[in-house]
């Protein structure tokens, strides 16, 4: 399986409580027309904490349905326990999609012996490549450079998305193994690509799709300059869609954008005022709004 371009995180879009289904279908046409190499559904943009076992698998059906084959959908169906990871990524599979995300085990911070295990069962039983997700900041346990060593001897496991904030990392793995590296920060997906990464798990590609397709394409092809342009013009986006914790701003910029409704399910919350203003702002500094 080829990896490489851009691949966005997709927001999951609410209306009174519940998915908005609709408007689900609509962000997949947005995406597919803009012409990403890929969508992510139900990860960390896609809130898939406060989802439903239900709506989880619900989300990545419209997803693959609407798709249609028109880009891969690699489907976020990690857990932090193996079963469960195990039992998503199968449904995952029988819908169609092409791949599954998996993130590191979060809250019980597995050993590196137990997070080898875990990957390994869930690319063995699971049915799809994996592309394992490392972000410490959010699940308290990176994967050690040894252990993505260890993994790449699984057929099964095809990529990881990087999300450890550091460029030299994408160096020390790709020096030790050969797997698919994209970066998982926008800011950071000129910098990695330039020592080896293949492109981008993208949140602003929710608000800018094309541009973000234009920037690893770019990266791609080698013209470094026009990359660097993209990267500068739409930096105040990639700054401030963590102004808050993601993917509450990305939400918030979209709303503005009118691409949604503003929702959100608890303990995620709105934008406190002063952060709204300085996320507008940014917006207009882009040529978003």
């Amino acid at each position: 399986m080829q990896l490489q371009g851009v691949y966005t995180a997709l927001v999951t879009p609410f209306s009174g409580g519940a998915v908005d289904f609709g408007k689900l279908g609509e962000l997949v046409e947005m995406q597919v027309s803009a012409g990403v190499d890929g969508i992510i559904p139900v990860g960390t943009t896609g809130e898939s904490p406060t989802l439903t076992y239900e709506e989880h698998q619900q989300v990545i059906e419209t997803v693959v349905k609407t798709a249609a084959g028109r880009c891969q959908v690699i489907a976020g169906t990690g857990a932090n326990s193996t079963s469960e990871a195990i039992a998503m990524t199968k449904h995952a599979r029988a819908v169609g999609a092409d791949a599954t995300l998996q993130v590191t085990p979060y809250y019980n911070k597995p050993t590196q012996e137990g997070l080898y295990r875990h990957f390994s069962e869930v690319a063995d039983q699971g049915g799809l490549p994996v592309v394992l997700y490392n972000v410490p900041g959010r699940t308290g346990v990176a994967i050690a450079i040894e252990t993505v060593v260890r993994l790449c001897g699984n057929n099964n496991i095809v990529g990881m998305k990087e999300a450890g904030g550091s460029v030299e990392r994408v160096s020390a793995v790709l020096d030790q193994c050969d797997i698919t590296i994209l970066s998982g920060d926008d800011a950071l997906t000129l910098p990695m690509m330039a020592v080896g990464a293949s492109g981008i798990v993208s949140v602003a590609s929710n608000l800018i799709p094309a541009q973000m397709k234009q920037l690893t394409d770019a990266m791609l092809e080698g013209n470094w300059m026009a990359a660097q342009d993209l990267h500068r013009k739409y930096y105040p986006l990639f700054r401030d869609q963590f102004v808050e914790t993601n993917p509450i701003p990305i939400k918030a910029a979209m709303a503005m954008a009118g691409l949604l409704e503003e929702e959100y399910r608890l303990p995620l919350c709105p934008l406190a005022p002063a952060n709204r203003e300085k996320l507008a702002a940014s917006l207009k500094s882009c040529g978003i709004l």
